[in-house]
């Protein structure tokens, strides 16, 4: 992840990327502008799916990006015809999406091959819209590159603790939450986590979980994402509520990174959870109920 990170960072041209407009795509290719909207970034992210189904009706759409990291994402598509012209963020350059007239502009992630749940795709995606919004990242990915080591012990020792728990006793639910550009990463980490280990868990918002879903604390596991910023002191003070109850509480910060940055360095630990707790869980495959790549038929 940090040389995919690095390799675009040093490869990509420069381009900007448009406000005021939806940003389409589906799974972690929605996370990531997501986390780009509660940073106050004009825009406008939308599920590909419900965007098509429920709100362009049969309107010609004049302008969005769409993003689709293997460029196949049948929803993203259905999309792209709708569109007088739009950019197309992907790591598969002579794909599908970049096959359209109306392409505009295309910005290829230069993740290389991935074969299972998005991790070099996921980050570089955050990259490519950090970049197109004119924010630099070298330090952050300086700061990437470093702390691997630190990421890497992070995620072992989360899957120790987590296959313990699950040896033990019957769990009421497992959730991941994360506030502001972090609800992103809370999003995209139970996304990897479900897909590798076959076991649900949940990412939301914080705040939303605070709201109801805390009576199950109690047998539960939470991971709180941590990011210096407004939600800080009221996420300590959940977590304190909540291991009383009889949850088991993790929490994962990068203390060095600003609340913005941190959604590069907050994902890493979870990529590491996935692939230890796969492993002791005897995890064999990452795709059962169908294929990485989601055509509808």
């Amino acid at each position: 992840m940090p040389a995919k990170a690095k390799y675009f960072l040093d490869n990509t041209t420069s381009y900007s990327l448009p406000l005021g407009v939806p940003y389409i795509g589906m799974g972690s290719s929605y996370f990531a502008p997501l986390a780009f909207k509660y940073m106050g970034v004009d825009i406008q992210p939308e599920i590909a799916s419900e965007f098509y189904n429920y709100l362009r009706g049969d309107k010609q759409i004049p302008n969005g990006v769409l993003l689709s990291q293997s460029g196949r994402s049948t929803e993203v598509l259905w999309c792209a015809e709708r569109m007088k012209k739009f950019t197309a963020i992907t790591n598969v350059t002579d794909s599908k999406i970049t096959s359209f007239e109306t392409v505009e502009a295309i910005v290829p992630l230069l993740a290389g091959e991935e074969k299972y749940s998005s991790s070099k795709t996921y980050i570089n995606t955050l990259l490519a819209l950090f970049i197109g919004f004119s924010m630099d990242m070298h330090l952050a990915i300086e700061r990437l590159h470093k702390n691997m080591a630190a990421y890497n012990r992070k995620g072992q020792e989360m899957a120790k603790a987590i296959f313990e728990i699950l040896q033990q006793k019957k769990l009421t639910g497992i959730y991941i939450t994360g506030s502001g550009p972090n609800i992103a990463t809370a999003m995209q980490a139970a996304l990897i986590l479900s897909e590798s280990t076959k076991i649900n868990f949940t990412g939301l918002p914080m705040a939303q979980y605070d709201h109801g879903p805390k009576e199950t604390a109690k047998d539960s596991i939470v991971i709180q994402i941590l990011a210096r910023g407004k939600s800080y002191e009221r996420t300590l003070k959940l977590s304190e509520t909540i291991k009383a109850a009889g949850a088991h509480v993790f929490t994962v910060e990068e203390v060095d990174a600003t609340e913005n940055e941190s959604i590069i360095h907050n994902m890493i630990p979870f990529n590491f959870l996935a692939w230890y707790l796969s492993e002791k869980l005897e995890i064999k495959e990452t795709f059962l109920v169908g294929g990485k790549v989601t055509e509808v038929a």
